[in-house]
């Protein structure tokens, strides 16, 4: 396991209901010292609140939503979320695909599950995180793709899988994966922009 830098603190809150997640969203940004504050709706009508900081000013943005009482659909707080992941989910820095021996697909039946996932995915074992796909255009799901030698990507997964627990839907180890499918999985997931790219690249 490589020796990674800690990030600033992340939180997220997935709320059933919009009311409650921007009432909640406006109570953090009124009480709350924190650095980034990003929400927004996504599938299925469900509303995303996801702050970022130092500790303190998240333990802070937490301390509010829970004095609020509102319901939530699924929510994570990550003191020490591993550096790649905290870049990932607020910003939109990508990482590249180093073509590794193995890939690691891990799908969850939330966002916040799945950045946790991914961030026990990279702290359990010496992977790459290739790619962080939440929400839009997969009905709120998330799943994030980890790259490395085969024994470290089924470690990774084995982690991420446990982290995630009963939001867990799917996983799989795949040794040699073919250029075609690692190039497609690295660009865009999503079919029909696939099937886009494809025809234009073809005429």
């Amino acid at each position: 396991m490589s020796d990674r830098t800690r990030s600033p603190a992340v939180s997220i809150w997935e709320f059933g209901s919009i009311v409650d997640g921007v009432h909640a969203a406006d109570a953090i940004a009124k009480g709350a010292p924190v650095a980034s504050l990003l929400t927004g709706t996504t599938h299925p009508g469900k509303y995303v609140v996801l702050v970022a900081g130092d500790t303190a000013s998240v333990e802070v943005a937490n301390a509010i939503v829970k004095d609020l009482g509102v319901d939530t659909l699924d929510s994570r707080f990550l003191p020490d979320i591993a550096v790649e992941v905290a870049d990932m989910v607020t910003s939109e820095a990508t990482a590249a695909s180093t073509s590794g021996e193995a890939i690691g697909v891990v799908e969850t039946t939330s966002v916040s599950s799945g950045v946790d996932a991914a961030d026990a995915a990279v702290k359990g074992a010496d992977v790459q995180l290739s790619a962080l796909r939440m929400a839009d255009g997969i009905g709120g799901k998330s799943y994030l793709l980890v790259e490395g030698p085969v024994g470290e990507v089924e470690a990774a997964v084995e982690a991420a899988c446990e982290r995630a627990g009963d939001k867990l839907l799917a996983s799989v180890v795949i040794a040699q994966l073919t250029d075609e499918l690692r190039e497609d999985l690295a660009a865009s997931a999503k079919f029909l922009e696939r099937v886009r790219a494809h025809g234009a690249g073809g005429s």
